[in-house]
């Protein structure tokens, strides 16, 4: 599948060595695994390790500091397609192409499936050598979505909360904070819901009668969270596609909010 959002193993095949388009690969899983044998070219950035919980204004102003930083080290312009991958169509490609989205750039993609799907290329273990580029951040406030923002949010017919985590975190069986519980009116599904058994993420008919049975209204925004933002960046990713035009992906997610005293929780429970 193409879209605005991600690109498959055919697309990659076709433009990645095509004169008229740029094209720079990220891969995004553990080094080991990208110095044990990665797609010819691909530079790489383990988006994992990058958490980021703090939604302040200060703290999303190091947030984008950090991100100019990481994609000049990476050698991003803004005039090339960047296609982010790692072994399928998972929360770390997902982080990558919202990250550098949210950064401005016009052409951030994931590749669907990895390298499940991609299966015919060749990798290889050499690294090519690159340039730093200059990266200007162009911020798209638009798709992100703070602590103030959310707790604004709160209770509005036209603003829906999506938490993506695990159902054992969603119930607090599974407590990754000081605190347990859900964001309150939290509609949920676990993000590994958008995927199809190949890896891939669903045809968006699919994923929009998927997320409509849910309940989330396509006339809404909706605001995905889970631990860590990647999940949510994942829950992003399958929204657009799916056709839903206002989606913000909350950065901080339970990592955050979990950990503060001062922000409201509830506590669903399995019936």
């Amino acid at each position: 599948m193409v879209s605005e959002k991600n690109v498959n193993a055919r697309w990659l095949r076709e433009h990645r060595d095509h004169n008229e388009t740029d094209v720079i690969l990220i891969d995004t899983r553990p080094v080991k695994d990208f110095h044990a044998g990665h797609l010819s070219g691909a530079r790489h950035f383990d988006t994992f390790p990058f958490h980021h919980t703090d939604t302040s204004a200060r703290g999303v102003a190091e947030f984008d500091a950090q991100l100019q930083w990481i994609f000049s080290a990476l050698g991003i312009t803004g005039r090339e397609t960047v296609v982010f991958y790692e072994s399928e169509s998972g929360m770390r490609a997902a982080r990558g192409q919202w990250a550098l989205e949210y950064a401005g750039h016009p052409k951030a993609r994931m590749l669907d499936g990895g390298l499940k799907a991609a299966a015919g290329e060749r990798l290889v273990t050499n690294v090519e050598k690159f340039a730093p580029s200059d990266f200007h951040l162009n911020q798209r406030a638009e798709i992100l979505a703070t602590y103030p923002h959310l707790l604004e949010q709160l209770g509005r017919r036209d603003v829906q909360i999506f938490d993506v985590r695990s159902d054992a975190e969603y119930f607090s069986e599974r407590v990754r904070a000081k605190h347990g519980g859900a964001i309150p009116g939290s509609y949920h599904q676990d993000w590994t819901a958008a995927l199809a058994p190949d890896g891939t993420v669903k045809s968006p008919a699919e994923l929009r009668a998927q997320f409509e049975a849910l309940g989330l209204d396509p006339d809404n925004e909706i605001i995905p969270y889970c631990q860590g933002g990647y999940r949510a960046a994942h829950a992003y990713l399958a929204l657009k596609i799916a056709g839903y035009p206002r989606v913000r992906s909350y950065l901080g997610s339970w990592a955050e909010w979990g950990n503060r005293d001062d922000l409201p929780r509830e506590h669903p429970r399995r019936k």
